[in-house]
């Protein structure tokens, strides 16, 4: 989504007899090619957008010069910010201490006009917005423990946990010494290994197969949600087949009015 939205040009235009036209202005054009010292045009906006599906919010301070001119912008660490509101309304910011905004000193106060806040997901205030991460964050647990576990199953030469049973009862160190002489030689490194046991022990899987668990499947559904939560469609990101219909056109709009037009309006 980043990618995509710092790849447009910004154009500053105009109204003219009531069509909007592109014009150029020493005043803002300027700080519109290059925010600011360290990001180009596209590192910029790149920035601004993941702040905001990060964090659910983007704070862009304006850097002014002696005529009160905006000759800079830069994305603040939005850990680093805090929206006040007066007794009477007004809205102000706490900023705490970035080199590379010049701030230093911390607990800083500017007020609105010196802010550009874009936030999303305002569910609990129209000031603090929420990361679309908060609504995917179950699926993206269950995709994190399922790619784990198939680590844990491919180290052990994709070879699932048993049970060694003896025909016969056994003492409780006999079992011990079993077990950690099976775990030592025939797990791990050493899984795949020939295991020779005698007094007729056999030997049992127990953990779940990976095609009995439908692993892959899972997966996929974990992917298909975090994808939802962020109007993102699946097989943008490999996930899920490509539509019928091969209209790349259509395709592209459907993904623009779904995903990515609510963040290109809210920066404009």
């Amino acid at each position: 989504i980043a990618s995509d939205i710092a790849k447009m040009r910004l154009k500053l235009v105009a109204l003219d007899q009531g069509v909007w036209t592109e014009t150029n202005s020493p005043a803002y054009s300027p700080v519109l090619r290059k925010p600011n010292e360290f990001q180009n045009r596209i590192q910029f906006y790149e920035n601004w957008v993941l702040s905001k599906l990060r964090h659910g919010n983007t704070y862009v301070l304006k850097i002014r010069d002696n005529r009160n001119v905006v000759t800079g912008l830069v994305v603040l660490d939005p850990d680093r910010v805090t929206p006040l509101i007066s007794p009477t309304g007004a809205v102000y910011y706490e900023l705490q201490d970035d080199n590379l905004a010049g701030l230093n000193g911390g607990g800083l106060v500017v007020p609105a006009n010196e802010i550009i806040h874009d936030r999303f997901n305002c569910i609990f205030h129209p000031l603090v917005g929420l990361s679309p991460i908060y609504a995917c964050g179950l699926a993206a647990t269950q995709g994190l423990s399922i790619q784990n576990n198939s680590t844990i199953f491919f180290q052990n030469g994709s070879r699932p946990g048993g049970v060694l049973t003896a025909p016969g009862k056994i003492d409780e160190d006999d079992a011990r010494r079993l077990k950690e002489h099976w775990d030592s030689n025939f797990t791990g490194q050493n899984a795949g290994k020939v295991a020779v046991v005698g007094n007729g022990m056999t030997y049992t899987p127990m953990a779940t197969t990976a095609s009995d668990a439908k692993m892959v499947e899972q997966l996929k559904m974990t992917a298909e949600v975090v994808c939802s939560t962020f109007h993102v469609p699946p097989y943008k990101v490999g996930v899920g087949e490509l539509p019928k219909y091969d209209n790349i056109q259509a395709l592209n709009v459907q993904y623009y009015s779904q995903c990515l037009q609510v963040h290109i309006e809210s920066i404009e």
